[in-house]
């Protein structure tokens, strides 16, 4: 066998290989990343991005699935899930758990203040130093969200926890969400390459971050346009 017959078959094996990667993340990748894996929590994390109706969905597993704690997390809001943009999304989750009978006592609201960027790691931060300050020490937690946002917020979180709790997902889908393929609708077909490629980077890059410690803070410079950041000392990381 020549040099050119070997090097044209060994281009065609990773071409079909290649090939059938893209056909079967065509057809499978939403579904992937938008999977549900419950682990036996006590804490259950809501982002708030996900709006009014995800918050009554994530409030029903709560009651349901015998939770001790519900925390709404979540930054300044941008355009997505709410009418109200004068607050966090924590903010306005929090409110809306509270309107659909959550207890006070059994919910936490971790508000990132500054989410330019990098925002599901910070809010995941600011879960872990929300419930420290607490008292509040998870056996395991879930973490409740939008769809193909599923499997990125659970690698994020379990980076931010790796030395404590076990993290589960939940990938919420409205129940009158479209049952059609994804590449029929521009939203999610937006929301599938957004988050293919938000997976891809925070598996393969980290997301550009030196460190998945949850003992990193934003620190606020009202002359600085981008919000410069800084590891905490083991003295500032106890304050709120």
């Amino acid at each position: 066998m020549s040099l050119n017959t070997s090097t044209w078959i060994v281009w065609c094996i990773v071409t079909g290989i290649l090939f059938t990667c893209v056909i079967g993340w065509f057809n499978y990748g939403e579904s992937f990343l938008a999977s549900t894996h419950r682990v036996p929590a006590d804490v259950l994390v809501v982002e708030g991005w996900i709006g009014p109706q995800g918050i009554r969905a994530a409030v029903d597993e709560f009651e349901q699935g015998g939770y001790r704690y519900i925390v709404a997390s979540g930054g300044p809001p941008s355009g997505w899930g709410w009418l109200d943009k004068s607050t966090s999304f924590a903010v306005m989750a929090g409110r809306e758990m509270m309107r659909l009978g959550i207890p006070k006592e059994r919910l936490v609201v971790a508000a990132s203040e500054n989410t330019e960027t990098r925002r599901t790691f910070e809010s995941a931060v600011t879960v872990w130093r929300a419930l420290r300050d607490a008292g509040i020490k998870p056996k395991d937690i879930n973490v409740f969200t939008f769809g193909a946002h599923a499997r990125r917020s659970a690698l994020v979180f379990a980076k931010v926890n790796s030395q404590g709790p076990k993290i589960g997902v939940i990938g919420w889908l409205p129940t009158d969400y479209k049952t059609e393929p994804w590449w029929r609708s521009s939203e999610r077909s937006r929301e599938f390459l957004d988050e293919t490629l938000g997976y891809l980077y925070e598996v393969l890059f980290n997301s550009g971050r030196a460190s998945n410690g949850p003992g990193i803070a934003i620190i606020y410079d009202p002359d600085e346009k981008f919000l410069p950041r800084m590891e905490l000392s083991s003295d500032s990381a106890s304050r709120p």
